[in-house]
């Protein structure tokens, strides 16, 4: 019986189809090295040769497929995609969240606390007063229990703060670390009341932007990530650090 496609890259059926692909790569069901032909996915999905088509042309961006003439797309391994395209993420966090949860979140508290630095050294007064607002809007839902809110203003924050620098490097990277912030929620590791601690270091992160205190930013950044480390931890204990 042909397997249905399903996932999130999208409602239609090329989004579908995309998605089932590449978690199937992801997941190792199609491994690396393999060769399969367009045929043999349009089987396998149960859809048409151009839906296969559409699909495979983003994969191939991605450095996760390249097709080899006469013999059809190989499967490439890890060391080859385009490994924080938020697809891609999704599609690990989903197939494999403790290793993938575990990388990004390593990767958020060497990045994280520098951008906080960055942007108390060059963001100007409306990117301020922006992070201080998503700050109070974190405390007020926090306060009240409101997870999805509270999310909501969580990743509004993290994204303010990496954009606020002016490196677009580090801006690049807010898709990142919402990922991280909804893979620790489904792995329901977000407290419906945060800590108050993570409030104020969120605020103590504001107000150091505000002021122009790019150590202050820096240390409390870190004290926000490394909390969120440790919290997490448990999550990844004991999973390899290589496939």
């Amino acid at each position: 019986m042909a397997e249905t496609p399903t996932g999130r890259a999208g409602e239609n059926l090329h989004g579908r189809v995309l998605d089932a692909i590449g978690r199937d790569i992801v997941s190792g069901q199609l491994p690396p090295g393999v060769v399969v032909k367009a045929e043999e996915l349009r089987a396998r999905y149960d859809v048409s040769l151009s839906v296969v088509r559409e699909a495979v042309r983003v994969l191939e961006s991605l450095g996760m497929v390249r097709p080899v003439r006469r013999l059809g797309l190989i499967i490439l391994a890890m060391s080859e995609w385009t490994i924080l395209d938020p697809l891609v993420v999704r599609w690990r966090m989903a197939e494999t969240p403790a290793r993938q949860l575990r990388s990004l979140t390593e990767l958020r508290v060497a990045i994280e606390p520098e951008a906080a630095g960055l942007a108390a050294t060059f963001a100007d007064a409306a990117e301020a007063e922006e992070i201080m607002r998503l700050a109070a809007r974190m405390r007020s839902s926090g306060r009240t229990g409101e997870v999805e809110a509270f999310l909501e203003a969580d990743a509004a924050f993290h994204r303010a703060v990496l954009r606020a620098g002016g490196n677009e490097l580090f801006a690049s990277f807010d898709t990142v670390v919402a990922e991280i912030l909804a893979g620790r929620t489904e792995e329901g590791l977000q407290p419906q009341y945060p800590h108050p601690d993570a409030l104020q270091w969120h605020f103590d992160v504001a107000d150091a932007i505000g002021s122009q205190q790019p150590e202050r930013a820096r240390e409390a950044m870190a004290k926000i990530v490394a909390k969120a480390y440790d919290e997490m931890s448990s999550v990844w204990e004991g999973e390899p650090r290589r496939p």
